[in-house]
């Protein structure tokens, strides 16, 4: 389940505390955990309701403004289930501890070196990060249309890359992850970033 930006804010700052769903059936359990661009959000309670029974207020505790306009939100078959999902905010993300850890760039590097080596396809990292330093904020599918990746294959190298602490997921698309150690540039081909209007753009290693 992927939370909106604004919601997953909400929980963060106590102003949400559940989302309704329409699914054919559960795909989330209590005690999962969601990483957002506003840090950890857990999973209190997924319990299924009657969305007539949904109201004004409950709209509003799920970052909505009226009950019709959750419902009218809702995808899916209009026979299936509607679940209301509690949730809580669960602190920081501990990607953001390897963020501040990118100044280590020798160690940054090397990883992204070793991905490329595993790949069957060849060398992928600094071309999405390329990619997404270039195209802040535009669509993955368009993102990946200009990577010569299908979509579900290109969210797949991104997420590796987030992994690391290296981008962030926007409300559209992606960005770099902003500078949070010393600011480096790549001063020979085994450094990554180089700083450009205020984010980080890799720069690639000429071999």
């Amino acid at each position: 389940m992927i939370l909106p930006v604004a919601v997953a804010r909400g929980v963060a700052e106590g102003d949400v505390d559940r989302v309704y769903r329409r699914w054919a059936r559960s795909r989330i359990v209590a005690g999962s955990t969601l990483r957002t661009a506003a840090g950890v959000v857990e999973v209190v309670a997924v319990e299924e309701v009657d969305p007539a029974a949904i109201t004004d207020d409950d709209a509003r505790a799920a970052g909505e403004q009226s009950a019709d306009r959750v419902r009218r939100a809702f995808r899916g078959a209009p026979s299936d289930p509607v679940f209301r999902i509690r949730l809580r905010f669960a602190g920081t993300d501990p990607r953001e501890s390897l963020r501040e850890a990118t100044g280590d760039l020798d160690d940054v590097v090397a990883t992204l070196d070793r991905m490329d080596r595993r790949s069957r396809r060849g060398p992928w990292t600094r071309p999405t990060l390329r990619l997404v330093a270039e195209l802040p904020g535009v669509r993955a599918a368009e993102l990946a249309e200009r990577a010569g990746r299908d979509t579900l294959a290109f969210k797949r190298d991104v997420r590796a890359l987030k992994e690391l602490g290296l981008t962030e997921s926007l409300e559209t698309g992606y960005r770099l992850s902003p500078p949070a150690g010393p600011r480096c540039s790549p001063v020979d081909d085994r450094r990554l970033w180089s700083v450009q209007r205020r984010s980080l753009a890799p720069a690639l290693p000429t071999r």
